[in-house]
């Protein structure tokens, strides 16, 4: 065996300009997230799926032979075909486009039902976390009541008095589901807000307009993000369950939940007219649960890599 020495071994000389050099190229917190959210296959993948349902909503409507509501008696509770790939319901209804329609609505009471909360939350959250005092008391006991009771409750009655409709489900969603939100917002901003970087703008004369949109909100916009994402599957599922139940969208409108009322009154005869709008509820929601987490993790400065 060979004894290694000193001559083995060449010395390699750094330039000082290579020394301080930066290996990694910088890059904003914006194109950090993109990269995170490209290279990570389970929010590709989420994503891909959004993407697909979404533009299934909006497109095969509008390149379908049949109409939403078009009856045909002949042709009720006919199974999956060349003519109708989804089947027919009890009055002949093509299944396939009463389901993208059915999207449309659903997705936009998701969509809506998550961000009009979140809104609403932000600003009445953030006031009384800012500000503090007599507000931030007289909004944590109202809030402090108001979770006390479910929600479920809440949009139960307000549906009662309101009655159905995608406008009324979004309305209750925004009426109940803004406490979360607020409580959040008014904890992050108490815990920014004497920060040294929000102190030495108030030292230099910064208003409080620049304070809170300038110096409190970038800091926990991404986790309002996430929620919003997180919320819409919930309102999704919210609008299934009161559809379900007779007190969401009525018949001859439809939506995902309003399919599966429908579907499950008959599906021991036609399985296919609960199978259908079933999955297809149980997979969207998975896939946005699923976008939200790889979401989160993509915004957290903890995780950088």
């Amino acid at each position: 065996m060979s004894i290694v020495t000193k001559k083995d071994f060449v010395m390699v000389r750094e330039s000082a300009g290579a020394a301080d050099s930066i290996v990694r190229p910088s890059e904003s917190f914006v194109k950090s997230v993109m990269r995170k959210m490209r290279t990570n296959k389970a929010a590709v993948v989420t994503f891909s799926y959004i993407i697909l349902v979404t533009a299934l909503a909006i497109i095969a409507p509008l390149v379908s032979r049949y109409e939403f509501d078009m009856t045909n008696i002949m042709d009720g509770n006919k199974g999956p075909s060349s003519l109708h790939w989804f089947g027919t319901d009890a009055v002949g209804r093509d299944m396939w486009t009463r389901i993208w329609v059915g999207a449309r609505v659903s997705l936009t009471i998701g969509l809506f039902g998550s961000i009009i909360p979140e809104i609403l939350g932000i600003i009445i959250g953030g006031i009384a976390g800012y500000f503090g005092g007599v507000i931030d008391s007289v909004t944590m006991r109202i809030i402090d009541v108001g979770v006390c009771i479910p929600s479920l409750v809440y949009i139960t009655m307000l549906m009662l008095f309101l009655g159905g409709g995608p406008v009324t489900i979004i309305a209750a969603l925004a009426m109940v589901g803004w406490m979360g939100p607020a409580r959040n917002v008014r904890g992050r901003v108490m815990q920014f807000k004497n920060r040294e970087f929000v102190l030495a703008t108030k030292t230099l004369g910064g208003s409080t307009g620049r304070l809170i949109f300038k110096n409190i909100m970038p800091n926990i916009m991404g986790q309002l993000v996430v929620n919003i994402t997180s919320g819409i599957p919930a309102a999704i599922f919210m609008e299934a369950y009161l559809s379900f139940i007779g007190m969401g969208v009525q018949s001859p409108m439809t939506s995902w939940g309003q399919l599966s009322q429908a579907g499950a009154a008959v599906f021991r005869i036609y399985p296919y007219q609960l199978l259908f709008p079933g999955v297809i509820i149980s997979v969207t929601i998975l896939m946005f649960y699923i976008f939200g987490n790889c979401l989160r993790d993509a915004l957290d400065p903890k995780l950088s890599n």
